[in-house]
């Protein structure tokens, strides 16, 4: 089966339907698959459960979802530099399940090895608990959190070979591994696209059994910085 499709909206044909449940990758706006993310905007669907860390900034990654009100619903653990997101939250136009990090990484990973649910400390006695099975273990309390599958994962890789095993770079690791086990269909833009056997089997990061669907970037691809730091250069 050939998974390398020719740019992203090849790529995604045939898997956007509205109301689906779609995972994507990154943290802050590193690893962020934008590319897909444009074209998912740009199909138009409507009434999206996205799952992701964050909800990108204003006007940059899934803040151009937010921007064209595509999204219904977000599932994710840290909100706090998107003010469209706020905004749409706060007027009750936007749906939030909000999640420790930690637990929604392990309901991701969960969802990916085929394990409904789990317990978890993480919450008892909170907000966070509301509505949710509690049980006792060893004289401590647990509350029970479920796996979460998507419809569809994006991801973004540092490099793939042509059978979508993949390689991530330092923090874009943080959630697209686990998002790439966890999509019915995952389709992945990577940086660069070598073929089989390029990789060493111990840098693999991701199988190729959990890919479906490869795009490449152009060598052009811009990588945006969330928050630039600079300090002076020393005197002369």
């Amino acid at each position: 089966m050939n998974k390398v499709f020719k740019d992203a909206k090849s790529a995604l044909e045939g898997v956007l339907k509205d109301g689906i449940m779609i995972m994507s990758g990154g943290f802050g706006l590193c690893g962020v698959p934008n590319t897909l993310i444009r074209e998912i905007r740009a199909s138009g669907i409507q009434n999206l459960t996205v799952v992701s860390n964050n909800a990108g900034v204003d006007g940059d990654g899934l803040g151009l979802l937010l921007e064209t009100r595509q999204i219904k619903k977000m599932i994710s653990s840290y909100v706090g530099e998107n003010k469209l997101f706020a905004q749409q939250y706060l007027a009750g136009e936007l749906e939030l399940e909000f999640n420790p990090q930690g637990t929604m990484a392990e309901r991701i990973r969960a969802g990916g090895a085929g394990i409904p649910a789990f317990f978890t400390k993480t919450g008892v006695g909170t907000l966070v608990a509301e509505g949710k099975e509690e049980r006792s273990f060893n004289g401590e309390r647990y509350i029970m959190e479920t796996g979460l599958v998507a419809d569809l994962a994006i991801v973004h890789a540092w490099k793939a070979d042509t059978e979508g095993n993949l390689v991530f770079r330092k923090t874009s690791r943080n959630f697209n591994p686990m998002m790439a086990t966890a999509g019915r269909v995952t389709v992945v833009q990577c940086e660069q696209l070598v073929p089989v056997g390029s990789i060493d089997p111990d840098h693999i990061h991701t199988p190729g059994i959990y890919v479906q669907r490869i795009v490449q970037l152009p060598a052009d691809y811009e990588k945006r910085i969330e928050k630039v730091t600079t300090r002076p250069r020393a005197a002369a």
